[in-house]
């Protein structure tokens, strides 16, 4: 991973999708992928084992609601555990008349189905449909692409990487 973070913002210059600095905030239609790393596993025994790593889309219904889903996953120690559901996501922009277009802030639910694994074999224990919560950010350098950080209770406590608006 550490190899192909410098590619992959060698590919985002090289596009223009960072040199351009007229970003915009959500609206509706807008559909945005996300892809970062946690700290912080939500499930004690995954704790420390791993690095959690996930990601996720949303698509703006209205200016202010979106729609998406997000898979996650930490492993280590011969123990894996997997987090997949659908994200709602409310928009508090126009609501608290942040007129910076380059910033987003968010909070919404979910509804995670989060399944684990030892050394291949499947587990019930800890198994099941969880229901989420979540709050964050984006930050947009242009038009197209932006970070995010956002808290939460899903495959990390705090998650943060790299998001693309199409």
């Amino acid at each position: 991973m550490k190899k192909l973070t410098p590619l992959i913002f060698v590919f985002l210059f090289s596009t223009g999708l960072i040199i351009n600095t007229h970003g915009q905030s959500f609206q509706k239609g807008d559909l945005i992928a996300n892809a970062g790393i946690g700290l912080g596993s939500t499930f004690a025994f995954t704790g420390g084992l791993g690095l959690p790593l996930g990601g996720g889309v949303e698509y703006g219904i209205t200016d202010a609601i979106g729609v998406g889903g997000e898979i996650g996953f930490v492993s280590g120690g011969g123990l894996t555990a997997i987090y997949v559901g659908p994200k709602g996501y409310y928009h508090f922009n126009e609501l608290f008349n942040i007129e910076n277009d380059q910033l987003d802030i968010y909070a919404g639910l979910s509804l995670y189905y989060r399944h684990f694994s030892f050394s291949g074999f499947s587990f019930g224990i800890g198994s099941g449909i969880y229901p989420g919560f979540h709050i964050g950010g984006r930050y947009y350098f242009s038009e197209n692409f932006g970070v995010y950080a956002e808290l939460g209770n899903s495959y990390g406590w705090l998650k943060a990487g790299v998001c693309l608006k199409f």
